[in-house]
């Protein structure tokens, strides 16, 4: 009995990534190896060597995945959406509530809303009637730092 044909090799090998892509939706797993198996399977058709057959498939899955998946990604990365809460960030506020991290102590004032704060040093302590600036959003507090003109 004569060994597998490598038309049926390059047929399986299709398959075989044609599935991986379809269960992996939108993750552009194996679809550049669909186009590698595809090259070296018209190879085979036309009577190429193994040698050929393997090259193409190396090198058209190579030279796909290098130029298309880097723009590819571009568009199919989620794109992160902020909340509302991000919007604050780079406002000034005025300190409600003296501001102690050692304490757990601590509102501003930003933007008409009421939010829960703590300095981003440790050690200050923000009395009530300062202005800070709010550096990012930690959860639901406002993770601020004493503003200086």
């Amino acid at each position: 009995m004569e060994g597998i044909s490598m038309v049926t090799v390059w047929i399986v090998l299709l398959a075989v990534f044609l599935i991986a892509e379809i269960l992996t939706v939108g993750a552009l797993v194996s679809i550049w190896f669909c186009f590698g198996s595809g090259a070296a399977l018209i190879c085979a058709l036309a009577g190429g060597g193994v040698d050929l057959q393997t090259g193409l498939f190396i090198g058209v899955s190579l030279i796909l995945l290098l130029l298309t998946r880097p723009f590819i990604k571009r568009f199919i990365r989620p794109k992160e959406s902020k909340t509302n809460a991000d919007r604050i960030v780079g406002f000034r506020a005025i300190v409600l509530e003296e501001i102690d991290n050692l304490h757990g102590t601590g509102s501003i004032e930003v933007d008409g809303k009421i939010w829960t704060a703590r300095s981003v040093m440790d050690n200050d302590i923000l009395p009530a009637g300062s202005e800070v600036l709010v550096e990012r959003i930690e959860g639901v507090k406002a993770m601020v730092r004493k503003y200086k003109l």
